[in-house]
């Protein structure tokens, strides 16, 4: 069977991270979703996603093809659901599709006519943003049971200070030297060829994916995310990076997620709470305004490819678009859109030119070319939200 993965209306609410990358792909837990679905059913995966991202994440369809909605994670009994899925019949979770079944002769899709199977039990969606790390204990522990069911870990390293060891993965060639690691309030997981730095102190869940580094140390609580490549130090709660972004010194984030190739300078400090303890609230890129989260806790969301200077400040709920190249004194705005170049002073836009000078010398540097598929892709961001650069 083909299964192919869709953005679903979802996309834009996941704003500015879909900018560069299908639903598919944002990380959650350990794993990305898609990884999650690719490795739960045994196959591979494509996409149905924006016309612009089609060259860099393409779809094949053949005959038969199961769509599925990338906003939902899998779990054991929706995968045996999905793959069970016969002409003309879809899964729903509510007013919501899962994931339906059609073919290449099919003009269109009308859920009238299909059989619709309710799926009762509890699955996690990714709907907004914050949800990324507001659901990222529960992904951890899914990915967690999942990937390291009825396998080995490798052995602790003497000196290593644990509480729960049977809570506690490491991969092959993972590092682990001296730090101190509390697994008693959830899963701890050390990618393949990781390294944990001396002295660094851990409490679960956490994960860390292969190749990324905890710095000499730092602090880091639950649920947090270091997708592949990151360098984290300082201290971290509650935060999902997604691949080859650092924040490798002293300063806070917390309850917030970075998107990949970000940088966040040393003593970058995020503010989750706002000083009235009131209900924080996030740009959103449909309306156009600020909209409720309905969160107390929520800290910073940074698109692809931004960085910010040494001792930034964020202020709670701040959102940061695609390219951005953040420094200065002060808290810049909640809201910088994608490409702008400043701070707290004011903002200039931020030519391509420019930016694509940085991706080729910072992807050189993980050994990944920067070429002209990510090119056309930065390009059509930098035309798609001029709408929002109007300092």
């Amino acid at each position: 069977m083909n299964y192919i993965l869709f953005d679903g209306d979802v996309r834009n609410s996941l704003l500015p991270f879909t900018y560069t990358k299908p639903v598919a792909d944002i990380r959650v837990g350990i794993l990305t979703i898609r990884e999650k679905w690719e490795k739960h059913l045994g196959l591979t995966t494509t996409t149905v996603t924006e016309e612009y991202l089609e060259e860099k994440y393409p779809m094949v369809e053949l005959e038969e093809n199961i769509l599925i909605n990338a906003s939902f994670c899998p779990t054991e009994n929706l995968v045996e659901k999905v793959k069970n899925l016969s002409e003309n019949e879809a899964i729903f979770k509510g007013e919501d599709v899962i994931a339906f079944f059609t073919t290449d002769s099919q003009e269109e899709v009308n859920f009238d006519e299909y059989t619709q199977i309710e799926f009762e039990e509890e699955l996690i969606q990714i709907k907004n943003t914050w949800d990324i790390f507001s659901l990222n204990d529960k992904a951890i522990q899914e990915d967690f049971n999942f990937l390291t069911e009825g396998r080995t870990s490798q052995p602790i390293p003497e000196g290593t200070r644990c509480i729960n060891k049977e809570n506690i993965f490491i991969e092959e060639g993972a590092e682990v030297v001296f730090a101190n690691l509390n697994a008693s309030t959830g899963p701890i997981y050390i990618g393949k060829d990781a390294l944990v730095m001396e002295n660094s102190s851990v409490r679960g869940p956490f994960a860390m994916c292969e190749n990324s580094v905890l710095k000499m140390g730092a602090k880091v609580y639950g649920a947090t995310t270091l997708g592949p490549h990151c360098k984290v130090g300082g201290e971290v709660s509650n935060s999902v990076l997604f691949a080859f972004s650092n924040k490798g010194h002293d300063g806070y984030l917390g309850n917030s997620v970075i998107g990949e190739w970000c940088n966040l300078g040393a003593d970058t400090n995020i503010s989750n709470l706002k000083n009235n303890y009131a209900e924080v609230k996030l740009w959103d890129y449909e309306t156009g305004r600020f909209a409720k989260t309905g969160l107390q806790f929520c800290g910073l969301m940074m698109g692809d490819h931004s960085k910010c200077g040494i001792n930034t400040m964020f202020n709670t709920g701040t959102v940061i678009g695609v390219s951005a190249n953040i420094f200065g004194s002060g808290f810049p705005r909640n809201f910088v859109p994608s490409y702008s170049w400043g701070g707290a002073s004011g903002f200039t836009e931020y030519k391509t030119d420019k930016v694509f000078e940085v991706a080729t010398v910072v992807m050189k540097r993980r050994s990944i070319i920067f070429d002209e598929k990510e090119q056309k892709i930065l390009e059509h961001i930098f035309e798609e939200t001029k709408q929002y650069r109007n300092y």
